[in-house]
């Protein structure tokens, strides 16, 4: 089995897909377009890609996609984020400091007070700043252990994240949808006209008479115009739950729009 991930070798990405794939064949992309592109190509029979943290709320790109693409989400991994500064010199010859934005992010506090005024530049990925981390003395990396031992670095600092409890929720891609299990989770999108009264509260409404658990709730702009949305909504049951089908179907009466992104086994990984 082949999977898709965002790479080089180090990344978080590949943590959650050993996890979840341990004995898969990774392969590994620059973009998480590019694992989209993959997994709906056949070049990848699945692909993982971060979706939220909880630090810095959720991965716009990665939602972005799930709404334009034809992929379903088949299943979550929660790994645990514990960010380090890496690098060739020592902690205090560090003058720039590279990595993915959102890792970058959510150790905002620690560079601010350990490194006030350096450099900071993004990357497609920790482990793509690890590797660039290689090139001169003065360039550090946040990234994680794994990509520390990848890339030769030294370990210039350890859990340098802002909050002990930073988790990432990854999903897996693939082209069909999962089976039910009986501890499942649904993910869906929800277009609503602009400036209707109440339709997010009759969307809402299907869920509460029903018992429906909401785990997950978020706008994201249409791009048509200022103040439209679509609505990211997850809740707890498969598509094949009675309750959940008669809820989508009352949900399709009073929405412009709803798609179902997947339905898939939820990841019971205990926030640390």
């Amino acid at each position: 089995m082949r999977i898709g991930v965002l790479g080089p070798r180090g990344s978080y990405s590949e943590m959650a897909a050993s996890r979840r794939f341990p004995d898969a064949e990774l392969v590994y992309f620059d973009d998480i377009e590019d694992v989209f592109d993959a997994v709906e190509s056949h070049k990848a029979d699945a692909g993982v890609v971060p979706l939220e943290n909880s630090l810095e709320g959720s991965v716009a790109l990665t939602l972005d996609l799930l709404l334009s693409r034809s992929l379903f989400i088949c299943g979550e991994v929660v790994i645990p984020i514990r960010h380090c500064l890496l690098g060739r010199g020592d902690p205090d010859s560090v003058r720039i400091i590279l990595s993915h934005p959102q890792a970058l992010a959510q150790c905002r506090q620690y560079i601010r007070r350990r490194y006030p005024g350096v450099e900071m530049r993004t990357t497609g990925s920790t482990s793509h700043a690890a590797r660039l981390a290689q090139e001169f003395p003065e360039m550090a990396a946040i990234a994680n252990l794994e990509a520390a031992k990848t890339y030769g670095l030294r370990v210039l600092d350890r859990d340098i994240q802002d909050s002990k409890n930073n988790m990432t929720r990854f999903v897996v891609l693939s082209r069909e949808m999962s089976k039910r299990t009986g501890n499942d989770k649904t993910s869906i999108v929800v277009y609503l006209e602009k400036d209707r009264p109440g339709a997010l509260f009759a969307i809402l409404r299907e869920f509460a008479v029903r018992n429906i658990n909401l785990t997950r709730i978020e706008s994201r702009p249409s791009r048509k115009e200022l103040g439209d949305y679509y609505f990211f909504i997850d809740l707890e049951g498969h598509v094949e739950d009675d309750a959940v089908r008669e809820a989508l179907d009352g949900i399709e009466k009073a929405a412009n729009m709803v798609r179902v992104l997947g339905s898939y086994p939820k990841d019971n990984t205990p926030s640390e």
